[in-house]
């Protein structure tokens, strides 16, 4: 897994096996958490259309429609594999800072 791009304390975008994962940083209320989806080919065909720009706007949607909520009507549901990949982007994030003087 590697860091191939990132919005500061907002997501990090991945490639993994040559699929893109965004992991976005969320909260609720009181409480922080990451929620992390693979791109769909749509998402993608997006992303390669409109850049950082559309990953900013994508990050925004998956944060404000709350899809860790019990009631949500969230399209992102279901889709998020941050336990699957926790480790690996933890990983890939110190590696990536690392390369880069320890930012």
């Amino acid at each position: 897994m590697n860091v191939v791009d990132t919005e500061n304390w907002a997501w990090f975008l991945f490639e993994h096996e040559g699929h893109l994962y965004l992991d976005v940083y969320c909260n609720m209320s009181a409480f922080g958490y990451t929620f992390m989806i693979q791109l769909n080919d749509d998402e993608r065909a997006a992303y390669d259309a409109g850049g950082h720009q559309y990953l900013n706007r994508l990050a925004h949607e998956i944060h404000y429609s709350v899809p860790v909520a019990t009631d949500t009507k969230s399209r992102f549901k279901g889709r998020d594999v941050s336990k699957r990949f926790s480790d690996m982007a933890t990983e890939a994030v110190r590696s990536w800072r690392e390369a880069k003087g320890g930012e």
